[in-house]
């Protein structure tokens, strides 16, 4: 059950940008507000992580934002926190070592060598500068882009660049450990 709802929630907080866009004129943006602060507080439920409690949080001042302010751009700025707050836990994890990373190799190699320490930080640092470049992408999108173009970029194409990004580094990652499993 716990898992269906997992994925449940992957699902709709995927398509969180599709429904904004289908739905933004024809509902009222305290509707949107709900969905979207109702979407944070089961995410963080469920996750039981501290910073996805700060991201339903932020999501709360968006949704009391949009409310009082019949204010779809606050609904819309929803992806933009997300970012910063990702932004802020990998950033966090930089100055207080392990680095989510790190902790995320560790998983599969409890005895992670000290170059792997290294290359994860320097992975983390790469996330960090995805978040800073993705949130500022989603905020211009927000603020000047259409419906249409906002809604293509935060629900399309900034999962294609994660993904990217994901799949770019296990290619680096394959080739820098190529050398020391041939040992």
């Amino acid at each position: 059950m716990r898992s269906s709802l997992k994925w449940a929630l992957v699902v709709l907080t995927v398509l969180y940008p599709l429904v904004v866009y289908a739905t933004i004129g024809r509902v009222a943006p305290q509707w949107l507000a709900l969905l979207m602060v109702v979407l944070a507080v089961v995410r963080a439920l469920i996750a039981q992580e501290k910073f996805w409690w700060l991201a339903a949080a932020g999501a709360a001042v968006l949704g009391l934002a949009a409310w009082l302010g019949n204010d779809p751009l606050m609904v819309k700025l929803y992806p933009v926190w997300v970012n910063a707050v990702m932004l802020a836990v990998f950033g966090y994890s930089l100055v207080y070592p392990p680095t989510v990373v790190e902790r995320l190799a560790r998983l599969q190699e409890p005895d992670l060598p000290a170059s792997g320490v290294r290359y994860t930080r320097k992975v983390t640092l790469v996330w960090c500068l995805f978040f800073v470049l993705n949130g500022a992408v989603a905020a211009m999108t927000a603020l000047w882009g259409s419906d249409a173009v906002w809604a293509f970029y935060n629900g399309l194409l900034a999962y294609v660049l994660m993904g990217c990004l994901m799949g770019g580094e296990w290619l680096v990652r394959r080739r820098v450990r190529q050398p020391a499993s041939a040992d």
